[in-house]
């Protein structure tokens, strides 16, 4: 069984204003009539070995993850506020093992754009292979340019169609990145990941014991109803603040990265997004009504 547990609490800040954090980027219809989340929960239903999806996501976006995901079947983990990967990674592998199986987890946000599919299903076929025999699995996005916004990841020794992670780079200096593209054997961060539910509990439980006690705490004593989690409040405010990369990637013998090259896009900057957009002829179309529509919508509600 895999589980894909899709992130959707982030505020994308680099579009402001056209993301703000009332309506944050994930929900809105950049690149096609659907928004971001649409899109990547459409994805995800056309891979064959998919399960019902958890999606995470912010209390205070209830009622856009409501209206977006009507008529779709997944569990929603209602987070009172952000404590970054780390935890919701682990919410969500203590959920998946509740029903006391033990299902491979599909970790991924729910921003991103890829524009070749069928490549992007191999990466994840290849990730799982890894994941039964409890490798903890991210992908290594093909960098095509020297990218300043990106973390890197360094590829050691060849584990089949994978690689050992030597370690994570922080995001460089441009005579850096340019170092590391001619260089070879570095690859974007992209945020993916692939494991078994007890393969990162376990390490999250080693190299983070107290985000894997507060998380415990947190689902033990949080409100559930046939469609959302509610997690606990007082709980979840002793949960660190901190990712899955800090808290368990960097500090595991156990991890391995799989080379994604799917035409994958973060869409984190205004650069990045009109970069996809002028490959559509409406374009500047397409800009020109997503202002219009989040100009409008802020009038309705404060016509001062």
């Amino acid at each position: 069984m895999l589980i894909p547990v899709i992130l959707a609490g982030g505020i994308g800040k680099r579009l402001w204003p056209l993301s703000t954090p009332k309506r944050p980027k994930q929900f809105l219809p950049l690149l096609s009539d659907k928004s971001l989340l649409q899109e990547t929960m459409a994805r995800i239903a056309h891979y064959p070995e998919m399960s019902l999806p958890m999606v995470i996501g912010s209390l205070s976006h209830r009622a856009l993850l409501n209206e977006q995901l009507i008529g779709a079947q997944a569990t929603i983990i209602l987070e009172p506020f952000g404590r970054n990967t780390a935890p919701a990674i682990a919410i969500a592998a203590l959920r998946a093992m509740e029903s006391g199986q033990d299902p491979i987890l599909f970790v991924l946000p729910s921003d991103h754009v890829i524009q070749n599919p069928d490549i992007f299903y191999k990466a994840i076929a290849i990730a799982c292979a890894h994941a039964e025999k409890n490798k903890l699995v991210t992908f290594g996005i093909v960098p095509h340019a020297p990218e300043i916004g990106y973390g890197y990841i360094e590829a050691g020794e060849r584990c089949d169609d994978a690689y050992v992670i030597k370690r994570f780079v922080e995001k460089p200096p441009k005579q850096l990145a340019e170092q590391y593209l001619a260089q070879g054997g570095y690859y974007w961060n992209s945020g993916m990941f692939v494991f078994r539910a007890s393969s990162i509990l376990q390490a999250i439980e080693t190299y983070a014991p107290n985000i894997y006690a507060a998380c415990q705490e947190t689902l033990k004593n949080s409100r559930k109803d046939k469609r959302y989690i509610y997690l606990n409040e007082i709980q979840f405010a002793q949960c660190p603040k901190e990712s899955i990369d800090c808290a368990v990637m960097e500090k595991t013998k156990d991890a391995v990265v799989v080379p994604l090259d799917a035409g994958w896009s973060d869409v984190g900057s205004w650069h990045v997004l009109w970069s996809l957009m002028r490959k559509n002829q409406h374009g500047y179309m397409k800009l020109a009504t997503l202002f219009l529509r989040n100009i409008m919508s802020r009038l309705k509600k404060d016509p001062q």
